[in-house]
């Protein structure tokens, strides 16, 4: 091919690339300036039937044309959300042509003869009129790449101001005293590997079990064997006390089910039946209560403090407060967070021995029982548009941490007694609000967590993922479901899915009811899911098979809770719904608090405690 053919080939390249880049960026910007002039959220065809609802509150037929133009508006926005970034790239990809024509180009026409001198100027000012052009033109593109960026969270941002408007929410402001941090905050961790070494994990109570039975019957003339046999006891008392008592969000490994008994079906908050005490809160927070023996845990937090709260669960006493301050790593002021999360939205956990907390600015707590400090660490500021929420679970000494952020997803297990990392595991996936749940399958524990696009299963010990299914999209909120090696993970405008843990084949699908923050809780073969709009329904563990539903119309937040033979769910309004367990829908009871609340109640000791907005609430019999 002769120089004058390439030179033109490299011009008509740049001239239709050049084309296509001011189409696609035209169509960026358009997209943005719609976008920015049009929400699709903000329908004033919602807003007119939301007023009509008000004046309707049980015509069921306005309330699923309002559920679907909600679910209209969301596709709108997703399918936008997916013209903006693949135009973007489209954007990218017409550059990247146009300037490499350009340049070669420019490099034929060098090694064409000089031109006679009294064409030089004329030259020379075409070319200078081309580069003027390429600037021009370099500056609308990255106005169209800007543009694709700030349209991408518009949705995301709209609808957590709703949210909050609706929940009328606002952060407290109270102070209080500053303590001093008793650790040593210079002191690095050692080498994971070396720590390994030093500090053997304890092993999971079915593992305990397994080497007892197999020590066989002590000698008499070795005085060490009996102590193996009191050991046995020890293990399986634990494992009964981890069940007695509410450790973590949603009870024993996180799963939604409690062991407690003669839980009470009434009360009223505001006549004070079956009220046993309420004490007042002295920060806001989302978290749910823990609780280890006579002892209730939760957290709360403004811009001026973090706290954990201790109280005495028998009659409501405050009996200490620790403050996560002066932690080194820690920012100097708190990150953006939406009023709907807070900065004190994650449940902690505790072990028996110490109770853990981890706040919005990626600070983790550890306190005693008695409220001293055991040790402190920064995991570094989460990059999170809404807050942190992921709550915490503990088992075999080590605590494990979903941070799952828009920077990065990890995995990170902490040593109970130190604070050093044990192991962590870098995860394919997005940001998460979920947290992690336990499940033991055939006799040894995992740590399972859900996210875009994956729900996934970690060995406890290592943090070696054991297996992974793609099938989620979007914000990530509620937590899996876990019973009889079924896993079932959902997520609102998404999807909900039945995972065989065994064979990691999704076994069914469906999409008819899905949460936005409740997570699901299976029990008994029967899987229980609640709505952020107010549906509880109610599916076949094994086959996604609908029994039945109930719409009561108010927003949820709060996870299903099952305990003594009934499920328990509170919704954002403070009333909780009791219903039989089974294939048929029964009401037992609606009760009301006296105040919102949006925190999942905690079981113990034929006992309910419930956190409001303002208060915890300790109901029994």
């Amino acid at each position: 091919m002769e120089i004058k053919d390439k030179i033109k080939l490299s011009q008509n390249t740049a001239v239709i690339s050049g084309i296509f880049c001011i189409t696609v960026a035209l169509l960026l910007l358009l997209n943005f300036w719609q976008m920015s002039k049009n929400d699709p959220a903000d329908s004033k065809v919602i807003a007119a039937l939301v007023e009509r609802l008000k004046q309707e509150p049980n015509n069921e037929d306005l309330k699923t044309e309002i559920r679907n133009f909600d679910l209209l508006a969301r596709k709108a926005y997703f399918n936008s959300r997916w013209q903006v970034k693949t135009g973007a790239y489209l954007l990218l990809f017409g550059a990247i042509v146009l300037v490499v024509s350009l340049r070669f180009y420019y490099v034929l026409m060098s090694k064409i003869e000089q031109p006679d001198p009294k064409q030089e100027n004329e030259i020379i000012s075409r070319i200078m009129a081309q580069k003027g052009i390429v600037v021009v033109g370099a500056l609308f593109l990255l106005l169209a790449f800007a543009a694709s960026f700030f349209t991408v969270n518009d949705l995301g941002n709209y609808d957590v101001n709703k949210k909050s408007a609706q929940a009328g929410i606002s952060p407290q402001d109270d102070g209080i005293e500053v303590i001093e941090v008793s650790e040593d905050p210079g002191k690095e961790e050692q080498n994971p590997q070396q720590k390994q070494i030093s500090e053997e994990p304890a092993a999971e109570p079915a593992q305990v079990e397994q080497e007892a039975s197999k020590e066989g019957s002590p000698k008499v003339e070795d005085k060490e064997k009996p102590k193996a046999v009191i050991e046995k006891p020890k293990t399986v008392d634990l494992v009964a006390e981890i069940k007695k008592n509410h450790s973590s969000l949603r009870g024993f490994l996180s799963q939604g089910a409690s062991s407690s008994n003669n839980i009470p079906e009434k009360w009223d908050g505001a006549a004070g039946t079956n009220i046993l005490w309420k004490s007042a809160i002295p920060k806001h927070g989302f978290n749910s209560p823990v609780i280890w023996g006579d002892k209730i845990f939760i957290a709360g937090a403004d811009n001026a403090n973090r706290e954990v709260y201790c109280y005495n669960r028998t009659d409501g006493k405050l009996l200490w407060t620790g403050v996560a301050d002066n932690i080194p790593g820690s920012p100097s002021s708190p990150p953006r967070v939406t009023d709907d999360t807070g900065l004190a939205a994650p449940t902690m956990t505790t072990d028996g021995k110490s109770v853990f907390a981890i706040f919005a600015t990626g600070d983790v707590i550890a306190f005693s029982m008695d409220g001293k400090r055991v040790w402190a660490k920064n995991l570094g500021v989460p990059d999170n548009h809404y807050g942190h929420s992921s709550s915490l679970v503990t088992w075999g000494n080590k605590l494990f941490v979903q941070y799952d952020t828009n920077k990065s997803a990890k995995l990170i297990a902490l040593d109970v007694a130190t604070g050093n990392q044990v192991w962590e595991t870098v995860r394919e996936s997005k940001i998460s609000w979920a947290s992690p749940v336990l499940a033991e399958v055939d006799g040894k524990y995992q740590v399972i967590l859900t996210s875009d696009p994956i729900v996934a299963g970690y060995d406890v010990e290592t943090g070696e993922e054991l297996w992974s299914v793609e099938c989620m999209m979007g914000e990530v909120g509620p937590s899996v479901a876990y019973s009889d090696g079924v896993v079932v993970a959902a997520n609102e405008y998404a999807i909900m899915v039945g995972i065989d843990i065994r064979t990691q084949k999704i076994i069914w699908e469906n999409d008819e009811y899905l949460p936005e923050a409740s997570s699901p809780v299976a029990y008994d073969g029967l899987l229980y899911i609640a709505t952020s709009y107010g549906v509880l329904a109610c599916y076949d563990l094994k086959s996604g098979e609908k029994y039945w539903e109930h719409d009561f119309g108010s927003t949820v937040y709060s996870s299903p809770m099952v305990a003594d033979g009934k499920l328990f769910l509170t919704d954002n309004d403070g009333i909780t719904r009791v219903y039989g367990l089974g294939k048929e829908m029964n009401l037992i009871s609606e009760n009301t608090l006296g105040e919102r609340s949006g925190a999942t109640p905690a079981f113990a000791n034929g006992h309910i405690y419930i956190r409001g907005d303002n208060n915890l609430y300790c109901i029994g019999k």
